[in-house]
């Protein structure tokens, strides 16, 4: 079947990139899992193993140390790079959405510093969005301010969900700096905070689902002075500058998302076919040819889903409504794939000889990050209820 952007060429990078991912990736997941000096080194001989093979940074730019593979391309490579959740960290795509941000709009010193030790993989970036105090669905609530104080920002406030600062380098701080704005959308600046200033505060890494390294952290910013020139990009272009990131991204999770219900269903059909219970193999049960022939349609469906708002993204359009409409129903076809197979696997599937345990956790998230399904819904419903008739995907 023809599918959008798939060349015979990107077919042979993908199939290369999944020999990886189920050879090199997966088999080391038990020992990645762990979080400690074994964890590291092994991570290390890994993505040097991704650098060695060719399948390091394709999504960058070529003038900032990538591969320059294209938008469409890199689509298809995240199916088969989500298949583990440590699939993104290998082969180095992990701080694609950051570098093209900065990319974008840092200054030439900012690149020089920051941009390239990235890319290369050593050193990590993170992202301060989220606080607790407000509704991270409304971020025109932030609360955090940074106060132009002579050649200095002064940053104060509270972050949570600051994913890997405790490993980071740096954090990109989304503050308020302009209150008098007129457009409440052009108060909020970008600013870029190395994670070792002073007053930076990691206060814990929260305890949550699945996650078990201690990546989402809780940060306070008390009196954090950075220079003027860490400014990213424009004053007041803080939402711009993070929209440009979160589009693509969310297309970036969605076929991640394929490739963790892709492992799932494969797990499920091998258990089906392998496990004999009250005279016959499961797989001969209807019910259960029911699970599996529903996990195919809706996998499917949201494949096809998100290669086209990646190919309308790639055109050129904003594709917001096609987006967020992929955002939700890509997590819940993730959710019931995993689910059934986990129902399929009996007992064993909640235990950790599997790895649907942590993938059922992990697969919660998604219906929450980078936005959570209600606030996409109204997105989607906002704009066909503009002109019904001609704003919908099939027209």
């Amino acid at each position: 079947m023809p599918q959008i952007g798939l060349t015979p060429d990107v077919r042979e990078l993908k199939d290369k990139m999944k020999e990886f991912i189920n050879g090199t990736v997966i088999p080391a997941e038990p020992v990645l899992m762990q979080d400690d000096e074994e964890s590291s080194r092994t991570m290390a001989g890994i993505k040097q193993a991704a650098k060695d093979q060719g399948l390091w940074a394709l999504g960058h730019p070529v003038e900032i140390g990538g591969a320059g593979l294209g938008f469409m391309p890199f689509v298809h490579l995240n199916e088969v790079i989500g298949r583990s959740h440590f699939g993104s960290t290998a082969v180095g795509s992990a701080s694609m959405q950051d570098s093209i941000m900065m990319h974008l709009y840092a200054s030439e010193e900012q690149k020089e510093r920051w941009l390239a030790p990235m890319v290369a993989g050593e050193i990590y970036p993170s992202v301060g969005l989220t606080e607790p105090e407000v509704a991270g669905s409304d971020p025109t609530l932030m609360q955090t301010r940074a106060v132009r104080d002579g050649d200095e920002w002064v940053i104060n406030g509270h972050k949570w969900f600051t994913s890997g600062a405790s490993r980071s380098a740096f954090t990109t701080c989304f503050a308020m700096t302009n209150p008098r704005a007129e457009s409440k959308w052009e108060r909020f600046s970008s600013i870029i905070v190395p994670t070792d200033t002073p007053g930076y505060e990691i206060v814990r890494a929260v305890p949550t689902m699945g996650t078990t390294q201690g990546q989402h952290c809780e940060v306070r910013y008390n009196d954090v002075r950075v220079p003027a020139t860490n400014l990213l990009g424009p004053e007041g272009q803080g939402f711009l500058i993070a929209q440009k990131r979160l589009g693509p991204g969310r297309i970036f999770h969605c076929m991640r998302w394929l490739g963790q219900a892709e492992r799932a269903f494969e797990l499920m059909c091998e258990r089906a076919k392998a496990r004999w219970a009250h005279g016959s193999y499961l797989a001969e049960k209807g019910e259960i040819r029911t699970w599996i022939a529903d996990s195919a349609a809706e996998i499917q469906a949201a494949r096809m889903m998100t290669l086209d708002a990646a190919r309308a993204y790639d055109e050129g359009d904003e594709a917001r409504a096609e987006i967020a409409m992929i955002k939700f129903w890509g997590g819940h076809v993730l959710h019931n794939v995993i689910d059934r197979a986990i129902q399929v696997h009996g007992a064993l599937g909640v235990t950790s000889d599997t790895p649907l345990e942590f993938m059922y956790r992990e697969a919660r998230y998604a219906r929450l990050y980078d936005g959570p399904d209600e606030v996409h819904k109204m997105t989607v419903a906002r704009h066909v209820l503009r002109d019904p008739f001609n704003n919908v995907p099939w027209r």
